[in-house]
């Protein structure tokens, strides 16, 4: 099954985070499925947020510049809404750590935010929350499952771990059908790809893109697991569609793992410029370093019968392609 063969005419849905990375693409797919797509994003810096990102959607959707932290605005999008996907968040690792209480407020009190308005004024809409693979941690054994224990190693990955058990409780007690979406390392187009603040897969095509060196840290050996954002995608429309997918968290990841010194590669052969830099360890990056993070997709290819599309060769061509003919939008 895959999301190709859902319709989503006539359905009310509300974004938040929609002019990030993931929400932006999600909402170019809604507007495609036929939903009535809500964006609700107050264009955070630290979030990766770009108007140009609903260029071509931009007259179908309706647009809201506000914040989690506004709990009365909030509400007044929530009410009429049939699917919520939430994926507002602080997403910078080193911000995190820099900034605490910011990441604090914005990946815990707000879902708190949208969980309340949600039990309170619209407790019948289904919920769908994006999680990371982060917020495992070292991993205890590989490939993780979504039984695995967490001990994340900083403040983004931590605050989004109590999140998602927040969006759990909620389901939980008040009957709320939600669903949890772990993504790992999501690449492709609409990515803030001008900051190492953001993922690290797409600043490297940033650098790439732009004929820059990429740098790795040491020999780069530890694995990753890298997805494209079309398959990210169709995982959060399937669990929004999908009853089984209520109370439950699975991770829609690929069915490869690369080293970081791999993915590097690949993104300077695919893109066609720059080169890979191997040069040591920074002592604060090392603290947090997490070795190899391989983890399991069979929970949700059993359940929702979702299967990734695309592999990282084809998915960095897809999204060279894209950013050919708009990179500037993307570099300030």
């Amino acid at each position: 099954m895959c999301s190709s063969t859902i319709s989503l005419k006539g359905q009310k849905v509300l974004i938040t985070g929609g002019l990030g990375f993931i929400g932006s693409n999600l909402a170019h797919r809604c507007v495609e499925l036929g939903a009535q797509v809500t964006i609700y994003d107050n264009l955070d810096p630290h979030s990766g947020g770009n108007l140009y990102n609903v260029v071509g959607i931009k007259d179908s959707v309706e647009l809201h510049f506000h914040d989690l932290l506004n709990f009365d605005l909030l509400i007044d999008c929530v009410c009429s809404q049939d699917i919520i996907f939430n994926c507002a968040a602080s997403t910078s690792h080193p911000f995190s750590m820099r900034e605490p209480w910011i990441d604090l407020d914005i990946n815990t009190r707000g879902v708190i935010n949208l969980l309340e308005a949600v039990r309170r004024f619209n407790c019948h809409a289904k919920l769908v929350h994006v999680g990371t693979s982060t917020q495992l941690g070292p991993l205890r054994y590989q490939p993780a499952d979504e039984n695995h224990p967490e001990f994340p190693t900083d403040i983004y990955s931590a605050n989004k771990s109590v999140s998602e058990k927040y969006v759990l409780i909620y389901a939980r007690a008040y009957g709320i059908p939600a669903t949890v979406i772990r993504l790992a390392n999501v690449f492709g187009p609409r990515a803030a790809i001008h900051s190492p603040e953001f993922t690290f897969n797409n600043y490297f095509i940033g650098l790439a893109l732009q004929d820059k060196d990429i740098t790795v840290y040491g020999e780069g050996k530890q694995l990753r697991n890298v997805l494209y954002v079309n398959d990210g995608v169709e995982a959060l429309i399937l669990a929004a569609q999908s009853e089984k997918a209520n109370g439950e968290t699975f991770f829609a990841v690929s069915d490869e793992h690369w080293s970081v010194a791999q993915i590097a590669e690949a993104t300077v052969k695919q893109i066609g410029a720059g080169r890979v830099r191997y040069v040591p360890w920074p002592k604060e990056r090392q603290a947090t370093e997490i070795g190899d993070a391989v983890i399991s997709n069979e929970k949700i290819k059993r359940v929702l019968s979702w299967s990734p599309q695309y592999d990282l060769p084809r998915g960095l061509i897809k999204t060279r392609e894209y950013y050919q003919s708009c990179l500037d939008h993307y570099l300030r």
